[in-house]
């Protein structure tokens, strides 16, 4: 929506990170503490979160609720094209944008998600990127200075080449021999099936023609075990997959010798994949638990992971899982050296 208001000429309004409606401070996760809200600014800076662009700086919510207190002009989203290409969407709200005077102006989406997950599941977003990778918002994007903090912290478990390649927060250097790979397991021994049952496919922006993995499940009947095989294979890989696929990876790029995983796996698991790369010839690997984080760069892990893998040579990511579709947003709109995207 930052993108739509940029176009409209008007500014952005951006909220906290809200992790639950609890009214308390703090809510329980994982028999821990958590949040139950955080400022967008400790995950990201740049135009989203309020920072500098020529026209029409974004905003936050405390300060819409003081000037715009009692005044605002509330549009409905019901109208809103629900099957049109991303570019079409945009460009539908832009003219309906222009034709309202009112300074303060709040799009009520109660009754229909103007962006929904159908929308970012199809190859509908596709359409946006060529003019949204030019935009400010993508153009100045940055991580938060809690998010750089985190991975400067751990420069000994990245392992650079040289300094610059973590001190460069323009992201234009990248952490040369690593590659990165999103290895989400828990919760998706049971989401991987559920999205096989669904038929799913890559989502949004890993569905770019250019990306080198394709993902097709016609070839096997709806619900056999090869159809499910298939999809497990690209959703929840074993180590033998996982050994096998990696090796073939860095065969195609020079000069890979480390992996960094970005995983809510248990440490068992890690062991035995890590055992497996290791006597298939890989120098070390690394994990999300292997970094060291203060509290509060903590409750931003997550940026933390995609900051890496943000960096890395190569990013193998899950094409079925909408997260980290940012990370290949970032290399592609920062041209990090001719990086190569996989979606596994």
């Amino acid at each position: 929506m930052n993108y739509v208001a940029e176009k409209s000429g008007r500014a952005f309004i951006f909220e906290d990170y809200v992790w639950s409606h609890l009214p308390f401070r703090y809510t329980l996760y994982d028999f821990a503490l958590r949040p139950v809200r955080l400022p967008l600014n400790s995950f990201i800076s740049g135009p989203t979160a309020g920072g500098p662009v020529p026209h029409h700086t974004a905003a936050s919510a405390a300060f819409w609720d003081l000037v715009c207190a009692g005044r605002q002009r509330i549009i409905s989203s019901k109208d809103s094209p629900s099957t049109a290409s991303g570019k079409e969407i945009v460009n539908w709200w832009v003219e309906r944008l222009k034709t309202v005077q009112d300074e303060c102006v709040e799009i009520d989406s109660t009754d229909k998600v103007i962006f929904d997950i159908a929308f970012y599941d199809s190859d509908r977003i596709v359409s946006l990127w060529p003019e949204f990778s030019l935009s400010p918002i993508m153009k100045n994007f940055m991580w938060s200075p809690l998010v750089h903090s985190a991975v400067l912290r751990n420069f000994a478990v990245l392992h650079p080449e040289s300094i610059e390649a973590l001190y460069n927060l323009s992201a234009n250097t990248a952490l040369t021999g690593l590659l990165a790979v999103h290895l989400r397991r828990g919760d998706y021994r049971r989401h991987c099936p559920r999205l096989a049952g669904w038929k799913s496919h890559y989502n949004g922006l890993n569905q770019f023609p250019e990306l080198p993995d394709k993902f097709n499940s016609t070839p096997y009947a709806y619900k056999s075990k090869d159809y499910y095989n298939y999809y497990m294979e690209h959703c929840l890989p074993t180590v033998e997959q996982l050994v096998s696929r990696l090796d073939a990876i860095r065969r195609e790029n020079h000069g890979l010798k480390r992996v960094y995983v970005l995983t809510n796996a248990w440490g068992f698991w890690l062991n035995g994949l890590k055992a497996a790369l290791l006597k298939d010839g890989w120098e070390d690997l690394k994990s999300t638990h292997d970094l060291s984080l203060d509290p509060k760069q903590t409750q931003v892990a997550a940026a933390v992971d995609m900051a890496i893998a943000e960096r890395s040579q190569v990013f193998v990511g899950n094409g079925l899982k909408l997260k980290y579709n940012h990370v290949e947003n970032g290399k592609r709109s920062r041209s990090i050296i001719e990086p190569l995207f996989v979606n596994d």
